[in-house]
């Protein structure tokens, strides 16, 4: 079950695929570029790096900028902005299931269009992808978001922070039904309403960067590189931690 090439069973050409696909990724690009510009972005960061250099007490060395690219890196791979292990923990499963899913669905569709000679590994791995996702984005949407889990919201309620999470759940959603209904039952119409439904969530998730958090997977390492270089030259003007005080009692 789910060992092959989910994309080689399409009823059109490969390249219609690979097309949707090349629009899908100029569409991601083009959005972010548009919430840059639009919410003044690249314009912050631009001012907090001028005024970064001038309120900066000592000049960083190549090495030292590498060592905390490098730290940013790593503390983006295992979500250290979180300090609680569920939230962590789903957003973990999100993330690693989301670049094995698109990884795999990339090169299922461009290396292997008409399914000859793929490894079985890439549908196993997009199967375990997709799921990772189902798991980690129910368990975030349902019981850890923040209007939910402290407000008392109930967890049908969507909003416009919910667009990413919701587009990106129903697409997977529906790649594994549509892919489980070619796999099992063969059936041309119950097969292309999946994958209509399938494509739909999809691009609605690719096409709405402006308008969702997508783009935040691009801020995220970027601020926290800039904080760390901040702290590491004195400019930062974030206030120190406040001092403890111990009492040792006799």
């Amino acid at each position: 079950m789910f060992t092959s090439n989910p994309f080689a069973a399409l009823s059109f050409p490969a390249f219609v695929m690979q097309v949707y696909a090349a629009l899908m990724a100029l569409a991601v690009i083009a959005g972010t570029l548009f919430d840059v510009h639009h919410k003044g972005s690249a314009r912050f960061f631009a001012l907090r790096r001028h005024k970064a250099r001038t309120w900066a007490q000592r000049r960083l060395g190549g090495a030292e900028i590498a060592s905390l690219a490098i730290a940013t890196v790593a503390e983006a791979a295992v979500s250290g902005e979180f300090c609680r292990w569920p939230r962590r923990l789903s957003h973990l499963l999100m993330m690693y299931g989301f670049l094995t899913y698109l990884a795999t669905s990339a090169v299922m569709i461009f290396a292997y269009p008409t399914g000859v000679f793929t490894p079985t590994v890439l549908p196993a791995l997009w199967t375990v992808g997709a799921s990772m996702i189902l798991v980690g984005g129910l368990w975030f949407f349902f019981l850890l978001r923040v209007d939910v889990a402290h407000d008392g919201a109930s967890p049908f309620h969507l909003g416009r922070a919910d667009l990413f999470v919701g587009s990106l759940l129903a697409s997977t959603a529906f790649a594994l039904l549509w892919h489980y209904a070619q796999t099992w039952f063969g059936d041309a119409t119950s097969t292309r309403i999946l994958f209509g439904i399938y494509i739909f969530f999809t691009t609605l998730l690719f096409v709405s960067v402006p308008w969702s958090k997508f783009a935040h997977m691009f801020y995220k390492p970027a601020v926290g590189f800039q904080r760390r270089v901040e702290e590491a030259d004195g400019s930062s003007d974030l206030p120190a931690p406040a001092a403890v005080n111990y009492i040792v009692r006799s």
